[in-house]
Formats: C-alpha cells, structure tokens, sequence
C-alpha cells in the first residue's frame, strides 16, 4: 500500500465520491507501491494523494514542519521548508522556480481556490519570494525558456539520503493515466540515474535556515 510520506496530515483530503474511484484509487496505491523509484500522485494544489515507499526514503531526513512537510503539500515543501535544500540539489533555480510558475498557471486557471490562495498569502509574507513571484518568475521564464517550466522530462538534481545514491540527477516523468486526469490528479515519478563522478565529488548542500529565495535582491525598504 502507498506510503503517506510526512506524517499525520493536518486536514484530511476528501475522497472520491463514488465507489468506483475509491477502489481505482486503492488498486492504484498497489500499483504505485511497486514502483522502485520516489512516485506521487499530486491534485491541482500539490496537496499529496497518494505516494509510495521510494518517495518516503527520499525524505525520510526531513524535519517536521506545521504546513510544509512534503507528503502533505510538495508545493509548500519547495517553497517553505527549511529543510528542502537538503534534498533538493539547486534548489532555487531547479525546483522552487520551476514549481513557482506552475504554480502560478494554477492561480490563473483556479484563481478562487482556498488552498492555492493560502499558498499565495504565505508567498506574500515573505518580501523576497514575493518579488522573486512578482518580478523575478517573468525574467527568469524569458531567459531560460518556456521549456524549463514542464516538469516531464526535466532532469534535476537531487541528495539523496540513501548513500548508494547520494548527490544524484533524477529525471521527472509525467505518466498520468485518464482516470487519474479526470480526478484532477497528476503522477510524477522520479526516475534516479546513476550518480556522475563530478555529482558524487560534490559536498552536501547546507540545510537552510530561512524560508526563502535568493535569487531576486531584497527590495530596498
């Protein structure tokens, strides 16, 4: 069965409503749990619906956090979890700025939702994220391409606590089948590739200690 990566939840997600997606569900979690390399099953918030074994090792290390652990929303544990950084190897520019312009097509396609409009108000509290949301995101879309926002097929590094992997690469599948698409959910798996000599020379990254980017200046108070 799939494993729910993080801990307790602070609010369960609801169910599918009929019967027939509830088992489709179940049988899928089967079928994920088989799957060797870290897999989720993700709705339009990045809240987590399902995640297998291999997605909970890659995290295992991380520490608690109130709204950001990464088996409750993934998107939250990219942008605020001080521990992200740990696992996710460059950071800023491999995965928080590519999940924060998925993040805002989602706004622009479900603008009145609760959940993303939270996410919103917390990436407004911190001054740095929100220019680097405001005025950074539009700069760095325009110079790396509209390609380096897609996730499937890209290929990002990660840390790995797991020593036979270590400082690695994965490559990010999208495998979504139509039943989990008219549930509103998304698969991603990341296919682990075996670790480049210039990767396994490379020091750990240290933890952050702050939640937020550096890559757009601070605004001048």
């Amino acid at each position: 069965m799939a494993y729910q990566a993080g801990g307790q939840r602070s609010a369960p997600r609801p169910a599918p409503a009929s019967p027939e997606a509830q088992a489709y569900l179940q049988d899928y979690a089967t079928y994920l749990e088989a799957v060797a390399f870290p897999s989720v099953v993700l709705d339009h918030r990045w809240d987590v619906v399902l995640a297998n074994t291999g997605f909970a090792s890659l995290f295992r290390d991380v520490g608690p956090h109130a709204t950001a652990q990464p088996g409750d929303n993934f998107l939250r544990f990219v942008l605020f979890h001080p521990d992200a950084a740990s696992v996710l190897g460059d950071h800023e520019s491999s995965w928080c700025l590519p999940m924060l312009a998925r993040f805002a097509a989602a706004v622009e396609r479900h603008g009145h939702d609760p959940g993303l409009q939270a996410i919103r108000r917390d990436i407004a509290q911190d001054p740095i994220m929100e220019a680097a949301y405001r005025q950074g995101l539009p700069h760095w879309i325009r110079a790396v391409g509209e390609d380096a926002v897609e996730h499937d097929g890209a290929v990002r590094p990660l840390l790995h606590p797991d020593p036979r992997w270590g400082a690695t690469e994965c490559r990010i599948v999208g495998e979504t089948p139509r039943t989990l698409q008219d549930m509103g959910y998304t698969r991603l798996t990341m296919v682990l590739r075996r670790t480049p000599p210039a990767l396994a020379r490379r020091a750990r990254r240290p933890r952050r200690t702050a939640s937020h980017l550096s890559v757009v200046p601070a605004p001048e108070a």
